[in-house]
């Protein structure tokens, strides 16, 4: 769907998500995340980028594995650590994962996604079109009922620290593995609101495109 439907549609409250016509199934069990090896830091920051053009093949499980937990996986056990920080521990971010199987939302403690809704949300994931075919659509969503001992002028600005890291955090990976992935701010707050079955606490912050680079990708800016 292009960006003027989209819109069109956004104005008159029909930019909507599409039900599966299948059952996706209630969880998906993500194998180990394999937390060794990869490229080299420099490299990876030498490497990344923001590109726009994807190929539809879904990610391997294994891949989707690593990326998830690069964003926000459990990396001290011990401690419940995270791999992006999180104001006073609040860790108020979820990581929904938008597929063409469904929209799931990621759980760290279990290295696991567990079905949100059984619809394919992805084009309501933003205004550009290539998010409607693109494998994997990320959304950062901030549950402000999880900062109670902040300040609330505080809370989406907190929020939007850990979101930051957990954004770069994924481009680092993609570098490392050699996929293309874009942040992206542009998106219609209330259609997707909706389609994801958000209360009022929570907040979308921000939505990250990712997938095998297509074959006629360039270099992107940002």
């Amino acid at each position: 769907m292009n960006t003027l439907t989209k819109m069109a549609l956004g104005l008159i409250g029909q930019l909507k998500s599409t039900p599966l016509a299948f059952d996706p199934g209630q969880s998906i069990h993500l194998p180990t995340p394999a937390a060794v090896g990869g490229m080299p830091l420099m490299q990876a920051l030498a490497t990344r980028q923001s590109q726009r053009q994807f190929q539809p093949a879904p990610l391997p499980e294994q891949t989707l594995s690593d990326l998830l937990w690069a964003a926000a996986g459990i990396n001290r056990v011990e401690l419940g650590g995270r791999t992006a920080p999180s104001a006073m521990n609040a860790q108020e971010v979820d990581v929904y994962v938008a597929l063409a199987t469904g929209l799931y939302r990621y759980a760290p403690k279990v290295h696991a996604l567990h079905l949100v809704a059984a619809t394919d949300v992805r084009r309501v994931t933003g205004y550009q079109d290539f998010v409607d075919t693109a494998p994997l659509d990320l959304v950062y969503v901030a549950d402000h009922g999880r900062m109670k001992t902040i300040p609330a002028a505080r809370r989406e600005s907190y929020a939007s620290m850990a979101v930051g890291a957990m954004a770069q955090n994924v481009y680092l990976y993609c570098a490392s593995a050699g996929l293309a992935a874009v942040v992206r701010a542009w998106f219609d707050q209330n259609a997707l609101g909706q389609s994801m079955g958000l209360d009022a606490d929570q907040q979308i912050l921000l939505t990250q495109t990712v997938g095998m680079p297509a074959a006629t990708a360039s270099a992107g800016h940002g």
